[in-house]
């Protein structure tokens, strides 16, 4: 993992959250409906490379040069990690923590 991208955040309103995060400074990266009839909702500091996403559930989205290779690892650490999902957003493979908090692994 080279670094966290996402953090989403569960929200009850998405545009009422986007309303209160421009407030505090951050700026729109991504308003764009999703493959789930959704609205992805991305948004950032300025001058910084991690982000935010306002969505239905929690999880933390880690960006990774080599996805399978990722995985190989993590799996040899006894780790189940769920299937590749290929979107034209990149590669995405999700993992839960012994809490069940969500990771997921991100490939461009």
């Amino acid at each position: 993992m080279k670094s966290v991208e996402i953090i989403m955040l569960a929200v009850a309103d998405k545009q009422q959250a986007k309303d209160f995060y421009l407030k505090l400074g951050f700026e729109l990266v991504i308003e764009a409906p999703d493959a789930h009839g959704q609205t992805w909702l991305q948004m950032g500091l300025p001058g910084t490379n991690t982000t935010i996403s306002l969505a239905d559930f929690q999880g933390i989205i880690y960006e990774t040069a080599d996805i399978e290779a990722e995985i190989s690892e993590l799996k040899g650490k006894g780790i189940d990690v769920g299937p590749i999902n290929k979107t034209p957003w990149g590669q995405f493979a999700w993992l839960k923590d012994l809490d069940g908090n969500q990771l997921c692994l991100h490939q461009h």
